[in-house]
């Protein structure tokens, strides 16, 4: 569910939350009251595969953090750091504390100055441990946890680390990246799930959403592309006593170290380790992975088609470019408008998309059948899609049934890739939503009959065009151009006019040779002949007096035509 574009195994484990008690072992993995921790010194989880300790960027010279890193791989890889906006500039005085009252304290000048301290109820005779997955935690003298960094992460999490999905009683959980390759203060970017829902994660650019995964819909897969990371890796969904929802990922025995990080840019990242190569490489490609994979990138209606060699934004079925302009040039900002308005009452009907990421801002009803949903929606006229699925949990919010409507603009969808897993049903009218077999069945049939004319009119010209040239005896009949009607200047008209042929014509003009052509104009040309005649070329739309001294078609033309 946090994991985007991981394909996971769901594991339910009804455990009750937080963590039992953790019993404490070796004294270098332990902070008591009295004891200080000071740089150059590190606290070491018993199995070794972590550290905390102080440790300073690789192009800082004098800002100095406290942080938890790896401590059984080569490469210097920080998780986690407690201090991340105030940093330490006087590293002679800095050291990491457990106070009296339980809280653990990072000061500099002899304790003047405080850096960062654990937000825990007061106690006493607490202590701090470093545990084998990372997790710095506070226990009180009963071995009840009391703090965990956990439960205030930095921009990484790590396997049995709780994500908290829902916010009933606690802040939002989230995961802040740092500001830079080697700045760990508060970046840009934040990742968690939607306040709204628990059934999604987003990465924010500050307040603004950057990407959205997929919606929560109880897959269940196997681990296709992570073979190498690990025989099995499994998500925990479970409730906290606390009444809040936890997902928790893992791996099983074995496995390659695995981290899941939001970085500088934006981009979260699921990053094994290589042994062979001595760095960290990617288990699966990040997200989001392309530009058009960017939160509403492709605008209302249109979509992220992830099925193309290079992935780009398209309409949805029924659907045009807004600003086709704006659209070729790239900016895909308008969305898409629809062709045909929808009808309801019966009128209108839905397609089936399938291997959708469905949009954002949905409604969602409960305890419903996919039966119950399709008609919920059908019923609704301003339901213009839905989608369904069937969880493998209750546990996140009560009810294992998804049934999703929208009733405004469908934002912030694609198809295909890692990312399009479900059906999204789109509302259309009636002759849209039957989909290309119906549309073809009603076209073939239009267009045959069209051709079928066509060739019937071809026919019947060419059958005039030739049986005319000649009478019933064969002699060559007179042509006649255009319209020969004349009036008399009584109203009455006449066709009384000679007729001459066109063989005739080609031979009073010698072929209309130019030493026949008198000049040209708004007639076009003209040419003389034998026998007085004055041979006007043919004009299909008459001349041009015909457009100047009409008042409806003079608007047709202007001065550059």
């Amino acid at each position: 569910m946090h994991l985007p574009s991981l394909h996971l195994f769901i594991i339910m484990l009804l455990i009750p939350w937080p963590f039992s008690s953790v019993r404490l072992c070796a004294p270098d993995s332990v902070l008591v009251p009295g004891m200080g921790l000071t740089p150059g010194k590190t606290l070491t989880s018993d199995q070794g595969s972590f550290a905390l300790g102080f440790f300073t960027p690789s192009n800082s010279t004098k800002n100095m953090y406290v942080g938890i890193w790896f401590n059984d791989i080569p490469l210097h890889t920080v998780v986690w750091v407690a201090n991340r906006d105030n940093p330490i500039t006087d590293a002679s005085s800095a050291v990491l504390g457990m106070t009296n009252n339980s809280r653990l304290v990072l000061s500099e000048t002899n304790g003047r100055h405080i850096l960062w301290m654990s937000n825990i109820i007061a106690g006493s005779n607490s202590s701090a441990k470093l545990l084998n997955n990372g997790n710095l935690v506070v226990l009180s003298s009963d071995g009840a946890m009391l703090w965990q960094s956990f439960e205030n992460p930095s921009d990484t999490v790590l396997p049995g680390m709780p994500m908290r999905t829902t916010h009933k009683t606690h802040p939002p959980w989230r995961m802040i990246s740092w500001k830079g390759p080697e700045d760990p203060s508060t970046g840009r970017f934040s990742g968690g799930n939607d306040l709204d829902t628990p059934l999604q994660f987003f990465v924010w650019d500050g307040s603004v959403p950057y990407f959205r995964a997929t919606v929560w819909n109880g897959y269940v897969s196997s681990n296709v592309g992570l073979q190498t990371v690990s025989p099995l890796m499994y998500l925990t969904v479970n409730k906290g006593t606390d009444g809040e929802a936890y997902a928790t990922f893992g791996l099983s025995d074995g496995s390659s170290r695995i981290i899941y990080k939001v970085d500088y840019s934006g981009k979260t990242t699921l990053w094994r380790w290589n042994t062979s190569l001595t760095d960290w490489t990617p288990a699966i490609p990040s997200s989001p992975a392309y530009r058009c994979s960017l939160y509403g990138y492709c605008g209302a209606y249109g979509y992220c088609d992830n099925t193309e060699a290079i992935p780009t934004c398209k309409c949805l079925d029924g659907f045009d470019p807004s600003n086709k302009t704006e659209w070729v040039r790239g900016n895909f900002s308008h969305g898409c408008w629809r062709k045909e308005e929808l009808q309801c009452g019966g009128e209108d009907s839905f397609l089936t998309l399938p291997a959708m990421k469905v949009p954002d801002k949905f409604v969602r009803l409960w305890n419903k059948s996919y039966d119950d949903c399709a008609v919920e929606c059908s019923k609704n006229c301003s339901c213009v899609a839905y989608a369904y699925a069937n969880l493998s949990t209750s546990n996140i919010d009560g009810d294992a049934t998804r049934c999703l409507l929208w009733t405004g603009e469908l934002i912030d969808v694609e198809k295909g890739g890692a990312v399009g897993n479900e059906n999204l049903y789109l509302r259309l009218t009636a002759l849209s939503s039957k989909g290309r077999k119906s549309i073809v069945i009603k076209v073939i049939p239009a267009i045959s009959a069209s051709v079928l004319l066509i060739l019937l009119l071809a026919c019947l010209v060419w059958f005039r065009k030739f049986k005319g040239k000649h009478d019933k005896k064969g002699r060559p009949r007179r042509l006649i151009m255009g319209d020969l009607r004349f009036s008399d200047g009584l109203g009455e008209e006449t066709h009384e006019l000679p007729f001459i042929s066109f063989e005739e014509i080609v031979a009073a003009t010698n072929n209309f040779s130019m030493s026949n052509l008198l000049g040209k104009g708004g007639f076009g040309k003209v040419y003389k002949g034998d026998e007085k005649l004055l041979i006007y070329e043919y004009l299909p739309n008459k001349s041009l007096d015909t457009f100047l001294l009409n008042s409806k078609k003079k608007s047709m033309l202007h001065w550059p035509t």
